[in-house]
């Protein structure tokens, strides 16, 4: 889907209501709950085994999922704002929970991710950083180098609020 089939139009599902979907080690979905499917217009058989960023909005900046990946790899949990496409070119903004998925032996076998309405108002703070962040990747000649860019530029915001990304992270969910 390109950029020029996306609608504006913006998606919504209850407070009452959680996405869920787990992935394996390369990303690959291997269960979407209907909550999930039924807001990214999508069937269990569209989705399973497909990358997860079937769902990718273009304007949510890469060094954000960078950012996830670096850290659900690494064993860590993390909490993330992020903006999804459906299947038609809608939009839905999620606060995503991910984590890493521990097989008997501890070793990782995968991620879950619950994704749940987040606050307009940390949907209309984070927009602006994620808008600068898209530009600073749009802006390189080379996706890895914009990538890259973003980050720094993402770690020079956190390092002005005197925040760490999870921090960051809480401080929008708490309203602050």
């Amino acid at each position: 889907m390109s950029k020029l089939s996306l609608t504006g139009v913006e998606r919504f599902f209850r407070e009452d209501q959680i996405i869920v979907s787990k992935t394996d080690l390369q990303g690959r979905i291997s269960y979407a709950n209907d909550v999930f499917l039924h807001i990214a217009d999508y069937t269990e058989r569209e989705v399973l085994g497909q990358p997860h960023n079937l769902i990718r909005h273009p304007d949510m900046p890469r060094c954000v999922f960078k950012l996830l990946w670096d850290t659900v790899t690494a064993g860590q949990e993390i909490f993330a704002y992020v903006v999804n496409r459906t299947k038609h070119g809608d939009h839905y903004w999620v606060l995503a929970h991910v984590t890493p998925t521990r097989l008997q032996d501890g070793t990782i076998g995968g991620f879950h991710s619950c994704r749940r309405v987040p606050s307009r108002r940390a949907v209309e703070k984070i927009s602006g950083l994620y808008r600068t962040l898209r530009g600073i990747e749009e802006a390189s000649e080379s996706r890895k180098d914009g990538q890259a860019l973003a980050v720094e530029a993402l770690e020079r915001h956190l390092k002005g609020l005197g925040q760490r990304y999870d921090q960051f992270m809480f401080s929008l969910i708490e309203g602050k």
